[in-house]
């Protein structure tokens, strides 16, 4: 065993730090990156995540066979994580190792056989499912091995029926499977309005997609699972029942690093408890998207070669929005009705379904709806939500417009594009849409 120093040193080969990496080498500075799994070199997107999924519901949408699909996929993933590691290890100063790291102390990482201590540590490790105690799991796969099936489950099985569970629904649903969704709680998307989670449901129902609510899988066998205390059969069960940070092997007490809620406690500059020690992406807590890593690392560079005495803070980081991928997508930003009523927030409610919108007799899909919620006083945008075609595309504007404080006026009278679904938003904010 040896003791060796680098300048910096990131744990984990992330969004945030590889585009951290290649910035360190490109200011002087040496940096090495450690992740445990060679399979992983680029971050969870180009390889388990959000680029493959995105890729197979596109392709299922699209007709295309399962099995093109993948190898489609497969040929993508190796595209883009090339691109992902190359945007690091291209750089002179930055290299990367496939080993495991844990903290000795606040000062050295084990990292393989040897120890290192750094100037600046970086923890990037993202997130891993969450497995739950349930006799037989085993049999289960995650959504990293959905992904990478050779063949489609003809009978597909899903634990948890959260934005991760819808998206699989929909896509192994488009490509022909019989998809069960088990849910053990009653309601369904309780993070949303209730008449937009009702119209989803009813949505997904009509695909064919089948939901039952309020029951207990006590097992999982090779033939399915016991829901109820009765059989399923299944070809295959995918457990979907959330993400959580990947902390558990880094020793993060040994350090003096502390955890809050499952997650790496940080202040607003993502510093950890441990000097120097910061940490990015999923494990600092929060939402696990793949762009708030790439504003993480914008926090991050801001601290080391911010210019005109500006720094940015995750305090910065409002009204962000997040869309789920299922057809038609789900798009949120800013308040609903329920966190508004929740806060005591007046406002007034814009409603309309999208039926009217011009485009959606083009590609003879008129289901979803648009809701959003105005402040009385000011006309600025409180939040909005967006279920239909494109909103993951359209919700950008309205965050943005929440950022400038654009009166929602400006989108009532905007000359947009025709035949398009942004111009959905000329007929959303107009006075019929309101709902007194």
């Amino acid at each position: 065993m040896s003791e060796k120093h680098i300048q910096n040193l990131i744990i984990g080969f992330g969004k945030a730090g590889r585009a951290l990496a290649q910035q360190l080498s490109r200011h002087g500075e040496e940096v090495l990156i450690v992740e445990r799994d060679q399979a992983m070199y680029g971050g969870t997107c180009p390889n388990v995540g959000c680029l493959p999924s995105k890729s197979l519901i596109l392709s299922g949408l699209a007709g295309r066979s399962w099995e093109e699909a993948i190898n489609r996929r497969r040929a993508e993933r190796e595209l883009l994580r090339k691109g992902a590691t190359g945007m690091a290890l291209n750089e002179p100063l930055a290299s990367a190792i496939t080993a495991t790291a844990s903290f000795i102390d606040a000062k050295h990482v084990q990292v393989g056989e040897d120890v290192y201590t750094a100037d600046k540590i970086f923890i990037n490790t993202g997130a891993t499912p969450v497995i739950p105690d349930i006799k037989g799991v085993e049999y289960a796969i995650t959504s990293e091995e959905a992904l990478d099936a050779d063949t489609l489950a003809k009978e597909f099985v899903i634990i948890g029926s959260g934005y991760v569970g819808l998206e699989f629904a929909g896509m192994y649903n488009s490509f022909g499977a019989h998809v069960t969704v088990l849910e053990t709680y009653d309601s369904f998307l309780p993070r949303e309005d209730e008449d937009v989670a009702s119209e989803i449901l009813k949505d997904m129902k009509g695909l064919g997609i089948e939901f039952r609510f309020g029951v207990q899988v006590s097992e999982i066998t090779e033939e399915g699972v016991i829901v109820n205390g009765e059989l399923l059969k299944a070809d295959k069960v995918l457990i979907a029942t959330g993400r959580k940070p990947n902390i558990d092997d880094l020793n993060l007490a040994a350090a003096g690093i502390e955890v809050e809620r499952g997650a790496i406690k940080v202040n607003d500059d993502l510093k950890t408890t441990a000097e120097n020690v910061w940490a990015m992406g999923d494990v600092r807590g929060g939402g696990q998207f793949y762009y708030l890593s790439t504003d993480d690392f914008r926090i991050i560079a801001d601290q080391f070669w911010g210019t005109q005495g500006y720094t940015r803070k995750l305090s910065d980081r409002v009204n962000v929005p997040y869309a789920v991928f299922i057809n038609p997508t789900l798009a949120r930003v800013g308040l609903d009705e329920k966190q508004a009523k929740a806060a005591g927030v007046n406002y007034r409610l814009f409603k309309m379904a999208v039926a009217p919108i011009v485009k959606t007799k083009i590609i003879e899909d008129t289901r979803g709806l648009m809701k959003a919620l105005v402040d009385p006083k000011t006309d600025e945008i409180l939040g909005a939500t967006l279920y239909a075609p494109e909103a993951h595309e359209n919700i950008n504007l309205l965050s943005l417009a929440m950022k400038m404080h654009t009166p929602y006026k400006v989108f009532r009278d905007q000359i947009f594009t025709h035949p398009t679904f942004v111009e959905g938003l000329n007929d959303l904010f107009a006075a019929g849409n309101e709902v007194k």
